[in-house]
């Protein structure tokens, strides 16, 4: 394969390379997120175009490196009993596969046995096995781009009576020939050990959220004196410790004071909340969670912030669900108790919550069509996935006023 390089924050390595792609590049996607894959592959298209056009490089002249469209069209029938089959549009014989899936997407429904019925993550997985059975006989590789892990919470057993569906959902696509896994911003980073012989990536969207909220709002100060990162309770401190060292801003924590005595509803029932950190009194303050389910547990530590009198509430999450409406971030936003919401596109997100003025939608198609790019020639992307330089390289940029997104160039 000739010489590798990792490739950063700009394509120049690529001058220097003597490559071959594993094989001409083809992605699916079944899900809602469909116009997500197409600006992927739109994205790709204008990189490998550009690259053709100004490098004199041997593997930019193989077979299936640049088409004008990446996507590989499928088609999914489903019957009145709920069961369905795939079927592509055309071959992927000795196709690198890139399978874009969401399974948290709920936009589609079916009519089961003449009953409507919303196309759940357990559906959605299915539809992936099926896809996933489809190509492996035929497909030089599979790669599967999942942002939010399938059963991501469910990765450890509190007891003997918890199934562990995360690790079995692993193990499967690994025994079906599944060759790499990105998940992006799981739960719990632990789940890899699952299966330590499948290549399995983990890039977090911290450097998108972090430039977009920058260039969001030029009033965010990033420093000790004027911000302050707050972890919405005591599992995310790793997260919320990430954010803090890598903006160089103090850490506030809310912890949970549990009854441990008894459980209702199958857990030890919450006491009260109890705020550990600096004094909040005229900061600006970014909560930061790995997803929005229902939005409780973000609002409840927003309101709790406003009591201690902080300026602007910024809540950060990758994933956006809001299992419960916008009803309550429509107040929060009305009673100015938060200033913004920013989730990314990797997941569906529906059109009204787009619509909102609290809500900032975090683009990272970019990121995953260089992510791509990088696999499909066997390049090393470990400078890719980490964002620690990357975000070193933002505040930077923020410090001397000139600000660029490296992934939008």
């Amino acid at each position: 394969m000739g010489n590798t390089t990792d490739i950063g924050s700009n394509d120049s390595s690529y001058s220097e390379l003597q490559l071959e792609p594993f094989g001409p590049l083809g992605i699916i996607c079944h899900t809602a997120n469909k116009d997500f894959a197409r600006s992927v592959s739109n994205i790709l298209y204008e990189k490998r175009k550009s690259r053709s056009e100004t490098r004199a490089s041997s593997y930019v002249e193989n077979p299936g490196y640049l088409r004008s469209d990446y996507l590989i069209e499928s088609n999914l029938t489903r019957f009145q009993t709920g069961e369905g089959k795939f079927a592509l549009t055309e071959t992927v014989r000795g196709h690198d596969v890139f399978i874009i899936t969401d399974v948290l997407s709920y936009n589609q429904d079916i009519s089961l046995s003449g009953f409507p019925h919303v196309i759940s993550p357990d559906d959605h997985y299915r539809d992936l096995l099926r896809i996933i059975s489809l190509c492996v006989s035929k497909a030089r590789r599979i790669n599967i781009i999942m942002p939010f892990v399938y059963e991501g919470r469910q990765d450890h057993a509190d007891s003997r009576d918890v199934s562990l569906d995360c690790s079995a959902f692993l193990k499967q696509i690994h025994s079906l020939g599944v060759a790499n896994l990105i998940i992006f911003d799981p739960h719990d980073a632990r789940i890899t050990n699952s299966v330590p012989l499948m290549g399995i990536e983990l890039p977090r969207s911290a450097y998108k959220i972090i430039s977009t909220l920058i260039n969001s709002f030029s009033s965010i100060v990033l420093d000790a004196e004027h911000t302050t990162v707050i972890s919405p309770d005591e599992n995310g401190v790793n997260r919320g410790i990430f954010y803090a060292s890598m903006l160089n801003l103090p850490l506030g924590i809310f912890y949970r004071n549990k009854d441990y005595s008894h459980k209702v509803n199958g857990i030890n029932p919450i006491i009260n909340y109890q705020y550990l950190g600096d004094d909040l009194n005229g900061k600006d303050v970014v909560i930061v969670d790995d997803m929005i389910n229902s939005g409780d547990t973000m609002l409840r530590t927003a309101a709790q912030i406003k009591k201690q009198n902080a300026r602007n509430i910024y809540c950060l999450s990758p994933f956006g669900v809001f299992t419960n409406g916008l009803k309550d971030f429509d107040k929060a936003y009305e009673d100015g108790i938060i200033k913004a919401v920013l989730c990314t596109n990797l997941i569906y997100r529906r059109p009204e919550l787009l619509k909102r003025d609290w809500y900032i939608d975090v683009n990272m198609s970019p990121y995953v069509a260089r992510i791509i790019d990088a696999l499909n020639v066997n390049e090393s992307v470990g400078k890719l996935i980490n964002s620690t330089s990357r975000i070193t390289d933002l505040l930077g940029q923020v410090r001397i006023g000139e600000i660029f997104d490296e992934f939008e160039r």
